[in-house]
């Protein structure tokens, strides 16, 4: 179906979860809607927003229910964004999908690879069109940095390093039930610092490096650890080596000294570019020239998914490129419980807002910046509580196949093995068609 050339009203819209997280969506939509895009048709909430959380929409209110599907049926939406909690993502996505509402799904897309695989097939079976929430893949850096790389700025690419350190309080761990969380009863819900609130540093490596899709990965090493009480890793490094035999390893926490800005190193034989995904600014270093900073701009990835439907405008994260981030939640997910860090590689100080008090791990700063450096994983870099956690694999890798101290190698399939939704490179610049709503289950959310 060819795209829609003239779009009267805005595109309704309905919201799950719109706390927590969710409360910059609602002012996303907020903006978008004063520009004449979208229309916020309905929230989806367990309990419904009062009007002071509403007051922005007090000309319009939307309508409210704890009823995804019904919710979904009665405001005619064309498209819903999916912020609650992580295990909730396949479901509602599903609902969505059922009823031919395009999605942006917040990310994790999903908290195992057999649910990704789900929403991949139930996008794709219905023609809807989806988008990841990984906000900085609609970063002008993105192809900026590209760029630099495809005509030999920093000579031959030789790695790919991510940094993450920033500050979480005990509170954090505390603010939902699923927070901090590998799995409440027999239901997954990998709430690591990898693989949710640093996720970015991950997916956005693999973009740079061109490696998104699930089949772009040879394998993939893990060191999960953990200061707080909790089931999750807080402190953690993956190192994945793709299909071209480039490493793209990223090392983060959330018991830094002091917070700072996440970053992405791509590493080259004659130089390096930093980007700040976070700030959209890049710095390219390079042998014989000063350096060069520049900062770009931004597409948000609603406004993206409105001209996807509109103009047929190519999706900016599309499921199928953050296939091998994917990969990485489940090495996490099947990777042995999270190491819990010795009372002498922590202290505890005052939160850096409110009154509870946080983790800090003594000189993790040094030691996540020194792996986006090095490309090696904490114990290759002799960190003394990662060689005391995993002392029979001093570099940080087990064998293929197995398991052991926090650390799991996860091989690709082999060429024999059938190929799947996972797999899929169906091209994202065409438009889904728009489909009227049909019949499917209803889903009930709360949101993070």
């Amino acid at each position: 179906m060819s795209p829609l050339t003239t779009h009267p009203t805005p595109l309704p819209v309905v919201l799950a979860g719109a706390r927590g997280h969710g409360r910059w969506h609602l002012a996303n939509i907020r903006r978008l809607q004063d520009q004449g895009l979208v229309r916020l048709a309905g929230v989806c909430e367990l309990n419904p927003l009062d009007a002071d959380e509403l007051a922005a929409f007090a000309a319009e209110l939307p309508d409210q229910s704890a009823d995804f599907g019904a919710l979904l049926d009665s405001t005619g939406a064309r498209a819903a964004v999916i912020c609650t909690p992580i295990q909730t993502h396949a479901e509602l996505a599903l609902t969505a999908a059922a009823r031919g509402v395009h999605l942006l799904l917040e990310k994790p897309p999903a908290a195992t690879l057999t649910d990704f695989e789900r929403i991949l097939t139930g996008v794709r079976d219905a023609g809807v069109a989806c988008q990841v929430g990984f906000q900085s893949f609609g970063s002008h850096a993105v192809p900026a940095v590209r760029a630099l790389v495809r005509t030999g700025a920093i000579g031959t690419v030789r790695g790919y390093g991510a940094a993450g350190a920033w500050v979480r309080d005990d509170a954090y761990y505390r603010r939902a039930p699923w927070a901090g969380r590998r799995r409440i009863g027999d239901t997954d819900v990998v709430d690591g610092v990898l693989t949710n609130p640093l996720a970015h540093a991950v997916a956005t490596a693999l973009e740079l490096a061109g490696s998104g899709a699930a089949h772009d990965i040879e394998s993939i090493e893990t060191e999960l650890f953990r200061a707080h009480d909790i089931e999750a890793d807080d402190t953690s490094c993956v190192r994945l080596t793709t299909t071209t035999g480039l490493p793209v390893t990223a090392a983060v926490t959330l018991c830094a000294e002091q917070a700072g800005e996440p970053y992405v190193i791509v590493h080259g034989d004659r130089g390096r570019i930093t980007f700040w995904y976070k700030q959209d600014r890049v710095l390219l270093q390079r042998a014989g020239h000063g350096p060069q900073e520049n900062v770009h701009g931004r597409t948000d990835l609603l406004e993206n998914l409105v001209g996807h439907l509109t103009h047929g405008t190519a999706l900016l994260a599309p499921p199928h490129r953050t296939g091998a981030f994917m990969r990485v939640v489940e090495a996490v997910r099947n990777a042995p419980e999270p190491a819990a860090l010795p009372s002498d590689a922590w202290h505890t100080a005052p939160a850096l807002s409110g009154d509870g008090p946080r983790r800090v791990v003594r000189g993790i700063d040094a030691a996540v910046s020194a792996a986006a450096d090095t490309l090696g994983l904490f114990s290759e870099l002799g960190v003394s509580w990662a060689l005391r956690s995993c002392p029979e694999f001093p570099r940080g890798v087990a064998a293929s196949g197995t398991a052991a101290c926090g650390v799991v190698v996860s091989r690709r399939r082999s060429a024999s093995t059938p190929s799947s939704a996972l797999d899929s490179t169906a091209p994202d610049a065409a438009p889904s068609p728009a489909l009227g709503p049909q019949t499917g289950p209803t889903t009930e959310v709360s949101s993070p």
